[in-house]
C-alpha cells in the first residue's frame, strides 16, 4: 500500500513528502516527531511524559481513549491515546503500549511526536490541544489496485463515508463501521473515527474535511485511507474490523 504524508509539526510548515511504506503486522503505519522543540536528558519534561505514558497505558484501554496532562509549565506535557473501536481491552493496552515505547525510540528527544498503528494512535506535545481539529499531522493510504469502473465506485465511496461521518459524530465513541453493496458479488466496507476530545460539531468537521481529500487520496483505488491526528477514514472491499 503506498502512502503519502503532510507534516507540520507543531506550528511547523514542512515540505510535502512521498513516501513508499510496507505495513507488517503490529509495526507502525506512520510516526512523525516535531523538529521545533526538543528536551534535553533529565529534563522535567522527560519524567513528565514518563508520567504521562504510564497514565494513558492504564486509563486507555478500559474506554479505548485516554487523555491527560502532567506537570506545571513550563514542562507540562499533554497527550492523548485512541484505540478503533472495534478493539477489544486487551489488544487496546497492548497497541498503547507499543505505541509508547517505540515513539520514545523514534523521537527520542522530541517534545511533540504522534504515531499510528492499525488499531491505535498515540499523540503528545508541550501545548495544550484537547478540543482543536488536528489537520496538521495527517497521511493517505491506498491500494495500488484500480477498480473497473472508477467513476461510479468514487462516488460509492463518498457516499458510504458521508453516511458514517453522520453516524459517528452521533455517537459517544465517535465511531462508525458499515457497509455498502456494490454488485452482487462485491461490497464496500468503511469506517469513520474521531479523537474524543472533540466536540461532536468538530468531528463531523474533521471528517466532513478528510473525506473531501478523496480526489487526491484515494481516486478509484480499491481500499484507501486518510488519517489526521483527530479523526480518520478507511475503506476497502473486503471486510477490516474485527466486527465486520
Amino acid at each position: 500500500m503506498l502512502s503519502s504524508s503532510k507534516f507540520f509539526p507543531c506550528l511547523s510548515l514542512l515540505t510535502f513528502a512521498f513516501l513508499l511504506q510496507t505495513v507488517f503486522g503490529a509495526d507502525p503505519l506512520f510516526h512523525f516527531c516535531s523538529s521545533s522543540e526538543n528536551f534535553t536528558a533529565n529534563d522535567p519534561y522527560e519524567a513528565n511524559l514518563d508520567k504521562l505514558m504510564g497514565y494513558l497505558d492504564y486509563q486507555t484501554p478500559t474506554t479505548g481513549f485516554g487523555k491527560g496532562a502532567v506537570g506545571k509549565e513550563p514542562s507540562r506535557t499533554y497527550g492523548l491515546a485512541l484505540c478503533r473501536g472495534d478493539v477489544s481491552n486487551s489488544d487496546c493496552k497492548n497497541c498503547v503500549v507499543d505505541a509508547g515505547s517505540e515513539i520514545r525510540k523514534r523521537c527520542p528527544y522530541n517534545k511533540a511526536a504522534i504515531i499510528w498503528y492499525d488499531y491505535c494512535l498515540l499523540k503528545y506535545t508541550d501545548k495544550g490541544f484537547f478540543g482543536q481539529i488536528d489537520n496538521k499531522n495527517k497521511f493517505y493510504m491506498w491500494n495500488l489496485r484500480v477498480v473497473s469502473e472508477p467513476e461510479s465506485f468514487n462516488q460509492k465511496t463518498r457516499e458510504l463515508l458521508s453516511q458514517l461521518a453522520g453516524e459517528a459524530y452521533a455517537t459517544p465513541k465517535l465511531y462508525a463501521v458499515g457497509e455498502m453493496q456494490l454488485s452482487k458479488s462485491e461490497r464496500l466496507y468503511g469506517l469513520t473515527q474521531c479523537t474524543r476530545d472533540l466536540s461532536s460539531a468538530d468531528c463531523k468537521k474533521c471528517l466532513d474535511g478528510i473525506i473531501g481529500e478523496l480526489p487526491s487520496c484515494c481516486d478509484g483505488k480499491e481500499g484507501g485511507r486518510v488519517v489526521s491526528g483527530s479523526c480518520n477514514f478507511r475503506y476497502e472491499i473486503y471486510p477490516f474490523v474485527n466486527n465486520a
